[in-house]
């Protein structure tokens, strides 16, 4: 049977510095998250809490390959130790990743969840504008941009994480994970104007699906900056690694549309259930040349092209996203929805990924409020008959960039209707509040009621000073376990750590 599925999501932000003659984008993603943490610290001094427990890098090992071997000149990504890099009250990591602000969610137990904290995170980079811009010069501001383009050749991710079966051969999950990286675009892209592909195989490119597209070049692969591949195979389980392997998935688009998000997630839990359980029949839908049919599905804004199989036969990226939808619910049926996050989350995910298709197959536009590249077509189809624009005039670029801007009053997706799956009193709750059914909740509750106890944090363990004691580690090796359920009783009735640990090792 398939493991219950835990979901998380990384997001770098882009960045810009105004105000300043030389910007520097790593400074700036400096500036604007200990701006926040020091605000956070001066709250501390009335009552709420410090956030200045720091990340142990222990565990991290970048360069693991779940193929057991890396090809000859692959670069892992490089862990840089000396950048910000902070664990909140939430259970996520927020911190410098390169030249951008990045946002790591806690661990989520249902898609619905991941939206959630997804959305926390957002808030949490508007709070740190507002932070940043109170404490620099008159005249200077950083901006943050939830998307995945500088349309200067430079692209940041978006990437997920999903809890999967070590036992399953990683074979398998390319097998069938591929089509589905390959086809989901058609609902999970967050639409650009132009293409940065330096070829397009003569395709006139006007507006696209996804931002990603131009930027893999292979099928399968270590890295994530160079040669990205559709499918990565980082092996970091963040978890027991005799029973457990983490997905890292890097082609996702950041969206701001909360019913894209919470698709991607949903529709993806389903897709590794079934890798799992084995339950794709006999059809094949592996690509013959997938980065190119990455491509010409994301030109395709008829959805309509067919792509070549490595069978020799065609598909369209609907069929197969029809097809997949169509085992998904004889799986459902068959093992119920549990290990996607139960009943009522599988079921809406089910529901919302079948009334998706349908209006894209008979009618996209109706999609605005949901799809984040329907909304800009529709917004940018408004602009150029009133305006009567070409698509490569600059005013269209300047409001795809606009789109994703986070600055309240600025936010052009905010005033688009979006459709919304968490309210606002909800997400302001995560913004410092960790979800109770994964081991983020005892990561985020000690980090609120013992921060002075703590000398640093990851995703599967914690270290704790408790003075004149030799630093003590507790590992946290199952997601599922450390919740609000299993610890809940124990940690709130401690009144310091020592006391918890001491509790929990009887």
């Amino acid at each position: 049977m398939a493991l219950p599925k835990v979901y998380g999501i990384e997001t770098e932000y882009g960045i810009r510095h105004t105000g300043v003659a030389e910007p520097n984008p790593i400074a700036a993603s400096s500036v604007l998250i200990n701006a926040y943490l020091s605000e956070l610290a001066r709250r501390s001094e009335t009552g709420a809490r410090s956030e200045r427990v720091g990340w142990d890098f222990e565990d991290e090992h970048p360069g693991d390959d779940a193929r057991g071997f890396s090809r000859e000149g692959s670069l892992p990504p490089e862990v840089e130790t000396h950048l910000v890099n902070a664990v909140l009250t939430n259970g996520a990591r927020y911190y410098v990743d390169h030249a951008h602000p990045e946002y790591s969610s806690p661990e989520c137990s249902d898609p619905l969840q991941g939206v959630l904290w997804d959305r926390a995170g957002e808030r949490i980079l508007v709070a740190s504008m507002e932070a940043a811009r109170r404490q620099l010069p008159p005249g200077q501001e950083i901006v943050v941009y939830k998307n995945n383009s500088d349309r200067k050749g430079n692209s940041y991710g978006c990437h997920e994480n999903y809890l999967m079966d070590r036992s399953v051969p990683f074979g398998q999950v390319v097998k069938h994970v591929l089509p589905h990286f390959v086809t989901r675009q058609i609902w999970s892209g967050a639409g650009k104007v132009g293409c940065e592909a330096a070829s397009t195989g003569g395709a006139e490119v006007t507006l696209q699906l996804t931002q990603r597209a131009d930027f893999f070049e292979e099928e399968v692969g270590l890295e994530t900056t160079l040669k990205r591949p559709i499918i990565n195979t980082r092996d970091e389980p963040h978890a027991d690694a005799g029973r457990y392997r983490r997905l890292h998935v890097i082609i996702g688009d950041a969206n701001r549309s909360e019913v894209q998000t919470f698709l991607k997630l949903g529709v993806m839990g389903f897709v590794l259930c079934m890798v799992e359980d084995d339950w794709f029949g006999e059809r094949d839908f592996t690509p013959a040349r997938p980065v190119h049919a990455l491509r010409q599905i994301s030109y395709d804004l008829t959805l309509r092209k067919p792509f070549d199989l490595a069978d020799g036969t065609t598909v369209t990226a609907l069929d197969v996203q029809w097809e997949h939808l169509g085992l998904a619910r004889k799986w459902a049926d068959e093992n119920g929805m549990d290990a996607v996050g139960g009943e009522l989350v599988g079921a809406e995910v089910l529901r919302r990924w079948e009334q998706v298709l349908t209006a894209l197959e008979t009618d996209p536009m109706s999609l605005a409020d949901q799809l984040d590249w329907v909304a800009k077509k529709k917004l940018f189809d408004a602009y150029r008959e009133r305006d009567g624009l070409e698509w490569k005039h600059p005013k269209l670029a300047q409001l795809d960039l606009v789109y994703h801007d986070l600055r309240p009053g600025k936010d052009l997706a905010g005033k688009l209707g979006l459709e919304r799956l968490v309210t606002e009193a909800e997400a302001a709750s995560a913004m410092t509040t960790p979800p109770p059914t994964t081991r983020a909740w005892f990561r985020g509750r000690c980090l609120e009621r013992f921060p002075g106890q703590i000398a640093a944090a990851n995703w599967d363990s914690m270290v704790f000073d408790l003075g004149g004691e030799p630093l003590k580690r507790v590992a946290m090796m199952e997601p599922l376990r450390g919740t609000a359920e299993i610890v809940g009783p124990v940690l709130e009735d401690c009144d310091d750590a020592g006391e918890l640990l001491r509790r929990l090792g009887a």
